[in-house]
């Protein structure tokens, strides 16, 4: 699909990703990389199950707060998105959140 970022089982081909656990909560055990660089990580428990690696979106910065909006399509319609903002560049379960439902 157009709309998902390309993610793949390892790196190769890869210079700026996210590495993320297959299994995880909330930007728990994430890694970023730009230009074959580490930018920065997250701890926690996850990760046992493997990782993926996906495509890096740079996400816009606002006056230092990081803006990520989640979307629900159901049955390839709209059905609602999430806009998540933290002042860390991967978000995590202290991020402000505030949903929105869209109606017909």
């Amino acid at each position: 699909s157009p709309y998902l970022l390309p993610a793949y089982f390892d790196s190769v081909d890869l210079s700026d990703y996210v590495k993320k656990p297959i299994l995880s909560r909330e930007g728990a055990n994430v890694t970023v990389v730009e230009n074959n660089k580490y930018i920065t990580h997250t701890e926690g428990v996850y990760g046992e199950e493997g990782f993926i690696y996906q495509q890096l979106a740079p996400l816009p910065n606002y006056d230092g707060n990081f803006a990520l909006i989640g979307s629900w399509v159901i049955g390839q319609e709209a059905a609602g998105i999430g806009i998540r903002e933290s002042e860390q560049l991967i978000t995590d379960n202290k991020s402000r959140f505030v949903p929105h439902i869209i109606m017909d």
